[in-house]
């Protein structure tokens, strides 16, 4: 009985859940600007607390590797790496969009058509793939930035369910009959847990020492406008 403890920090979400053979039996998150540097560590502790689990019973840590928020995924691996030294115990890295789709997948088990996850990636760009229902991909993970002829090789032949906080700001913009907008949130620990079981089960691990979160674009400063007055 694999005991998982699973974190995601890619988005605005600050999500931590625990899975049992992939059933999720508890879980903790919160939506918020900042949350996850403050708050990661306390959910953690009140998820595996709430069941009444001591943290040495942990067999795997599993984390949400991105794309996603570059400050949110480094707080989030950089937890689970801590864990995971400490503990002397495995550690599982999940695609980001992947489990935004199986988590859709969860809640619509009988949906036929193609599933597009977005993460925000600001203006009019997003973190996107698409996978059909069987999560086969069908479109490499990349940064795309959305106009009114997006994805419409897909879906010319298929409906398109988009989700995740990068398809709300693209509704307005993605107006083909066989676009549909799923508002609900994926981007949730809980969603992680038939994938980790999955991973744990096949012995997917990585190299604790030189894993590192999925970016995908490189994390460039900026400077405020006092700033470029001052410099």
């Amino acid at each position: 009985m694999a005991k998982i403890l699973q974190i995601e920090t890619a988005t605005a979400f600050c999500s931590v859940a625990l899975s049992v053979n992939g059933e999720t039996i508890s879980f903790k998150e919160e939506q918020g600007q900042n949350l996850h540097a403050a708050n990661l560590t306390l959910f953690i502790d009140e998820v595996i607390k709430t069941v009444g689990l001591n943290y040495s019973e942990l067999d795997a840590i599993a984390v949400s590797k991105g794309p996603g928020s570059y400050t949110g995924l480094r707080i989030g691996v950089s937890t689970a790496k801590g864990l995971c030294y400490a503990l002397d115990k495995p550690l599982i890295a999940i695609e980001t969009l992947e489990m935004m789709a199986a988590g859709f997948l969860s809640e619509n088990p009988d949906y036929s058509g193609f599933i597009c996850p977005m993460i925000d990636a600001r203006r009019m760009e997003v973190y996107t793939t698409v996978f059909d229902p069987l999560l086969n991909i069908l479109l490499p993970t990349e940064a795309k930035i959305i106009d009114e002829m997006s994805f419409n090789d897909f879906l010319s032949q298929q409906t398109i369910t988009f989700l995740g906080d990068g398809a709300a700001k693209c509704a307005e913009v993605l107006t083909h009959p066989n676009a549909r907008f799923d508002a609900a949130n994926f981007n949730s620990a809980s969603y992680m847990s038939k994938l980790a079981s999955q991973a744990f089960d096949k012995g997917n691990f990585e190299d604790v020492a030189y894993f590192e979160p999925f970016y995908l674009k490189d994390f460039v400063v900026t400077q405020s406008k006092k700033q470029q007055a001052q410099g």
